[in-house]
């Protein structure tokens, strides 16, 4: 073969490993695309007789969980094709806020307040509808704030420090906290909520969410996950059980929502596990430094007797 023809077939096949990335991100931003058209067609059929808006909000919930797997393929991807590039990673923040911002943002709000039935309260209904839409705001303002945090930051350290050699996420991702709204609404098989008090319960959640985004604590990445170094059965094994649970209709509503609340919750619990810890450490430096200013006076004054009589007495009051 020509070398020339060889340089061009090369040059072919490294710009078609360049898309390869590109078309999972942009499988995500056709099935958030398809997300806000579902939710615009439960506005619609709420509207309609004898139409179920229910139908069109689960799909919903469903193409913002079914991306979830793409978001987190395209970048893994690219790096094991040695295809990362500045483009890729900006279309993948720019898909981001599509498919786990706005859609979710709308769904949240759609879901939990659009078809709200509030009685004999109606005076509340004007102040919780504008709070509501605050919040969903908030929840997708917190979101982009995320991913442009992400792009800047280079190996972010969380405020409350993991095991050393782990990496963790900075703020909980926002595809978590997309899947952890869309996989709520799926567990109710997309029944728009008519409850003033659950509404509320629904608001804190999200904005519990849009908090988590921010902040700086702590999220498990499960990038020391190495899949390529077991069998082959048990690869096939674990990824039957993987399947089984999030795609048999049976058990999938609860696995997805039972997976996005221990994820979120486990974020909040390192952050407290480290300040009770930190707590410890300066409880114990306290102690240990009055010690040493008992022990000074004590050799200041020549009264050893004395240091021996507030020692006992200090441990005989922490018992």
């Amino acid at each position: 073969m020509d070398p020339a023809q060889a340089r061009l077939r090369a040059a072919r096949r490294r710009r078609g490993m360049f898309l390869l990335p590109s078309l999972f991100t942009s499988a995500g931003i056709g099935l958030g695309f398809y997300a806000i058209t579902q939710i615009f067609d439960a506005v619609t059929a709420g509207l309609t007789p004898y139409a179920d808006p229910s139908v069109h909000l689960d799909h919903a919930a469903i193409a913002i969980c079914f991306a979830i797997p793409f978001d987190a393929l395209d970048g893994r991807i690219a790096r094991m094709t040695n295809t990362v590039s500045d483009f890729g990673r900006e279309l993948d923040s720019l898909a981001d806020s599509i498919t786990f911002g706005m859609a979710p943002a709308l769904l949240a709000w759609i879901w939990g307040l659009h078809f709200l039935d509030f009685g004999a309260n109606p005076n509340i209904a004007p102040h919780l509808l504008q709070i509501g839409t605050f919040i969903c705001f908030l929840y997708l303002l917190c979101g982009v704030s995320r991913l442009a945090r992400f792009n800047i930051s280079h190996d972010p350290e969380p405020e409350n420090p993991g095991r050393k050699g782990a990496k963790y996420f900075v703020g909980m991702p926002i595809p978590a906290a997309a899947g952890l709204v869309a996989s709520t609404v799926h567990l109710f098989y997309g029944i728009p909520n008519s409850y003033w008090w659950l509404a509320i319960v629904w608001l804190v959640l999200v904005a519990t969410l849009a908090f988590l985004m921010v902040s700086k604590w702590r999220f498990w990445s499960g990038k020391e996950i190495n899949l390529g170094n077991r069998q082959p059965i048990q690869l096939l094994a674990v990824i039957a059980i993987v399947l089984f649970l999030l795609l048999w209709p049976t058990v999938s509503r609860a696995t997805w929502f039972l997976i996005g609340l221990v994820y979120m919750f486990s974020g909040i619990w390192a952050r407290a596990a480290y300040s009770w810890q930190r707590r410890r450490r300066l409880f114990r430096r306290d102690e240990e430094i009055r010690h040493r200013e008992l022990q000074f006076e004590a050799e200041a004054e020549g009264e050893p007797g004395e240091l021996d009589a507030r020692t006992n007495q200090t441990g005989n009051h922490e018992l």
